[in-house]
């Protein structure tokens, strides 16, 4: 289906107006930070799995892990590096000697050293001075920059943290070696507008040349911040497959890159007919089904049953689509259930060679939607308490914590 008129010219003004940059470099976070959801654990072959899809589609920087979590998680990393994907294999550690370390023997070409920056982080959780702080963070930059690494420096909760110490912070980044550097929304209090003021200071003051930022999507705007940070300069978003991550997930990979390439215009270089693919294989692999209405890959997305929406689409889809469903990778389908107009069933009809009378058409859907009404809802409620079963209390089951602890000698107290 063509675009309207002028929509290429209305796309090349907004992103010259906004400084969008050329081109995008995707940082994918699914393996680091989806993986840290709750209840979410990859095997070294789900891992190796996803990176070589994440690949696939075009993802230039992969997040590999942290491997200095365990040897298990070294290992997994180290066979990432070494597998032959094409693209930059990054590995992640904190501003300790023996994080940056285990990086360095992972062989991934690429390395995240990060640091906490608020106060509420350096009083309560690292208990360190902004001094001791910087310079953590300079002998860590510099002995991964002197390992020939790609050095990407990140603070943790960097919006909430003293604009002065975060400038103070950077630089000595910068003169340490660091390549590229990362703005943290770590709990999620931007909104597109502070978060362009934030911006705009940070880059007044840091000069940064390759810079990221990583949101979090606890108000819901995780990647409505990201594209307004594009519009500031940023060139290497972290993103996460279907939008996994801690608490309520990190920036939505799908919804940055059709963003982009839809309501923009930019070409981002990914694949976009791979991502309903993608995202149905970090689905599986990680246990968490999408909810029926996200964003693009959501199973309704491009679903429709009321009688309105469908007979809009069927005569052109751009009344109730804004982006034909092929593009992702997917297909349109029309749902019968209470909503059904008369123009579904004929269609449905149509696509099996069968020309209905009026009076035929009018019948059929009226018994359609009094058969779906009159359905009972067993079988959906079943499939909500399972749910919620499984995700109000992911990971070990309170039953399962209590028989190991008594595997070391611990006892289980006896309830009052």
């Amino acid at each position: 289906m063509a675009e309207p008129p002028l929509t290429e010219n209305y796309h090349k003004e907004t992103a010259t107006r906004r400084h969008i940059p050329a081109h995008i470099t995707f940082w994918d976070e699914t393996l680091r930070d989806g993986e840290q959801m709750p209840g979410v654990h990859f095997s070294a072959e789900e891992k190796l799995a996803i990176a070589e899809k994440l690949a696939e589609v075009g993802v230039e920087v992969i997040n590999a892990g942290i491997p200095v979590v365990s040897k298990d998680e070294e290992a997994m990393v180290h066979r990432i590096a070494h597998a032959g994907i094409k693209a930059h294999i990054l590995a992640a550690g904190r501003t300790v000697p023996g994080d940056v370390e285990a990086i360095i023997r992972t062989g991934a070409t690429h390395a995240a050293i990060f640091v906490a920056a608020s106060e509420v982080h350096l009083r309560y959780k690292l208990r360190m001075s902004q001094d001791e702080v910087v310079k953590a963070t300079v002998d860590s930059v510099r002995r991964a920059h002197e390992a020939g690494l790609h050095v990407a420096f990140v603070t943790e909760d960097t919006t909430r943290a003293p604009m002065d110490f975060v400038e103070k912070l950077y630089l000595a980044a910068l003169d340490a070696g660091a390549d590229r550097l990362v703005v943290s929304d770590t709990v999620g209090v931007m909104s597109p507008i502070t978060f362009r003021w934030f911006l705009r200071e940070f880059s007044a003051r840091v000069h940064p040349k390759d810079w990221s930022v990583h949101c979090h999507n606890d108000f819901g705007m995780a990647t409505a911040n990201t594209i307004a940070a594009m519009e500031e300069g940023v060139n290497a978003p972290h993103v996460c497959v279907n939008g996994l991550g801690e608490r309520a997930g990190n920036t939505s990979f799908e919804e940055v890159v059709m963003s982009l390439e839809i309501l923009y215009g930019i070409k981002t270089g990914i694949k976009t007919e791979k991502l309903y693919e993608l995202s149905r294989l970090v689905e599986r692999l990680s246990g968490v089904p999408l909810p029926p209405n996200k964003a693009l890959v959501g199973y309704n997305a491009f679903s429709h049953e009321a009688g309105i929406h469908t007979h809009g689409v069927l005569r052109n889809s751009l009344t109730y689509e804004p982006l034909q469903p092929e593009v992702l990778g997917r297909k349109r389908r029309f749902i019968l259930g209470k909503h059904t107009g008369r123009a579904a069933i004929q269609e449905k009809l149509k696509e099996s060679g069968i020309s209905p009378t009026d009076d035929q058409v009018a019948r059929l859907t009226e018994l359609v939607k009094t058969t779906e009404e009159h359905k009972g809802k067993e079988l959906r409620n079943r499939m909500v308490a399972d749910y919620q079963n499984e995700f109000e209390q992911p990971g070990l089951k309170e039953s399962e914590f209590w028989t190991l602890a008594g595997q070391v000698g611990i006892e289980r107290p006896k309830s009052p």
